[in-house]
């Protein structure tokens, strides 16, 4: 099974956002980063993990881990409830980036996805650099990566 690691980052919310993502296949390790002016935090947590589903276009098995509850609750639970509701929250209001959460179940109803949360700013490392990559990101207004 692969692994990948997503984040996001926004310099003001809404700001200039970055999201990047971490590819770690046995000894290998690949990343890719990118941006959106005036973005909001959680559309490039959600950008990471679709940028990373895109990249890894190939494989089935996927463990995704992110530090958004956001996008984990959303994509593994909320979801089910939007799309029965028409796009709705419990409290009757629009889902927010819609369109993102779209993309991103298409994809996640084509592969066999493990999403985990790991925690922010903590000691696991991949986690720590998709988060610098992408705080460069957004500071930068640059993509870059690296295979």
């Amino acid at each position: 099974m692969i692994s990948v690691y997503t984040d996001g980052s926004c310099l003001g919310n809404p700001g200039n956002g970055g999201w990047a993502f971490l590819v770690v296949f046995e000894k290998n390790i690949s990343f890719r980063a990118g941006f959106e002016e005036n973005s909001t935090n959680n559309r490039m947590e959600l950008m990471a993990a679709i940028k990373a589903l895109e990249f890894l276009d190939n494989y089935k098995k996927i463990s995704l881990n992110t530090d958004s509850n956001y996008v984990k609750q959303g994509i593994t639970t909320w979801i089910l409830n939007w799309k029965k509701n028409f796009w709705k929250t419990s409290t009757k209001q629009l889902v927010k980036n819609k369109e993102l959460w779209e993309r991103l179940d298409y994809l996640n109803e084509r592969k066999d996805i493990n999403w985990n949360w790991v925690k922010a700013h903590d000691d696991n490392k991949y986690n720590n650099q998709v988060d610098e990559l992408a705080r460069k990101a957004a500071e930068t207004l640059t993509e870059s990566t690296f295979n």
